[in-house]
């Protein structure tokens, strides 16, 4: 909307700030930041009686020191509404890229709340049946890949298969079906990574802010014809304006783990993780970096295989346990607090280093996969 001052930069040579993607993209993260901060407060007070069932009892050692967890639900609201906000306000609004990656997010948004209100309104833990959140999923894969298949600028994003490192397109055109599944591979598998990362006050909130500023700047270089020309990447007209959605989603984690932070007061919930997920799994498809999420989200992929890999290990020696518990978050907490009590001192700390060493990888992946564009 703000794009639109620079029109009249002929009167006021300061609007045409306006113009420039990178001052839009800062616009939008300090806007979606102010947001989530000052409407965090009244928001904890909504949502007071909100509380997700507890699940104390399952892992004894965890218990003790997650026993105090009993706060409001369903924050993941205020994420998608201050990224909603400063994306409208920010960002070039008949962009359609934009509005595929916003639709992505709130789809999946709605699909994280029907999960967050039946668990605390039933008071079921199990929450939405697991078909109707691949329903959806499926159905947001179909509508991204058919958004851009008519488009031939845009084409490319959804046919091609693009892997990091190397110069060019392992695969130029995959076909309309095996698009389709490959989106939905990438969509659930992004959702749901960032949904088990969610176990810890400030955990996938802080890494989501890593990825969302290492795909802001992929995002840019896409849209930049110079930068993708030299940096040897698909140049995809108008992406460069989702660096704008992507501020606006880092300003938004940001202003939440202003309340996530530990101890929490706000829990993003389901609705909050799974519409961050497809947020981050959108833009990665729209630029055509897909695997390049691999590296960017690593911690994401290491949660995901720790519990494919207990699930498996378990049912396949019968009972015996690869690590302490699952995700593997959890089981570096366990060895931390036990390490925190063999040495006189709080476990309560075990959670805050977990969280700070796992925002240190996470960034440090987030360069990694910058990097990645100029390494080819």
């Amino acid at each position: 909307m703000l794009y639109y001052l620079s029109e009249l930069a002929d009167r006021w040579g300061v609007l045409n700030l306006f113009r420039y993607i990178t001052f839009r993209a800062l616009g939008a993260a300090a806007t979606a930041f102010v947001l989530s901060v000052v409407l965090g407060a009244p928001m904890i007070r909504v949502l007071a009686r909100l509380v997700q069932p507890s699940r104390l009892g399952l892992v004894p050692t965890l218990d003790e020191v997650h026993r105090r967890k009993q706060v409001p639900t369903m924050g993941g609201l205020l994420i998608i509404g201050a990224t909603l906000a400063a994306t409208l306000l920010w960002a070039v609004t008949s962009n359609a890229l934009v509005w595929i990656a916003v639709a992505v997010m709130m789809a999946m948004g709605a699909v994280g709340f029907a999960d967050d209100y039946l668990k605390v309104t039933a008071r079921n833990a199990k929450g939405l049946p697991g078909r109707w959140k691949l329903i959806v999923q499926a159905a947001c894969a179909v509508g991204l890949v058919l958004a851009l298949w008519p488009v031939e600028a845009w084409r490319p994003m959804a046919g091609e298969l693009a892997i990091p490192f190397l110069k060019e397109p392992v695969l130029v055109d995959l076909g309309l079906g095996p698009s389709i599944l490959f989106a939905l591979l990438v969509l659930v598998g992004c959702t749901n990574a960032v949904n088990l990362t969610d176990g810890m006050d400030g955990l996938a909130v802080g890494c989501t802010g890593s990825a969302a500023m290492s795909y802001l700047v992929m995002a840019y270089c896409t849209g930049h014809a110079v930068f993708a020309r030299y940096l040897r990447i698909p140049f995809v007209p108008g992406a460069g304006e989702l660096a704008v959605f992507c501020g606006a989603l880092l300003g938004a984690c940001l202003g939440f783990l202003w309340w996530n932070c530990l101890p929490a007061r706000l829990f993003m919930g389901d609705t909050g993780s799974l519409a961050l997920g497809g947020a981050v799994a959108a833009v990665a498809m729209l630029i055509n970096q897909e695997l390049t999420l691999i590296i960017v989200g690593g911690v994401y992929v290491v949660e995901a295989l720790s519990v494919i890999l207990q699930v498996g290990w378990f049912k396949w020696t019968g009972g015996r346990r690869l690590f302490r518990c699952a995700p593997i978050h959890h089981h570096f907490e366990w060895i931390a607090i036990e390490r925190l009590k063999a040495e006189g001192r709080n476990p309560e700390l075990a959670e805050s280093r977990v969280v700070t060493r796992f925002w240190i990888v996470s960034i440090v992946l987030a360069l990694a996969g910058i990097a990645s564009l100029k390494i080819r």
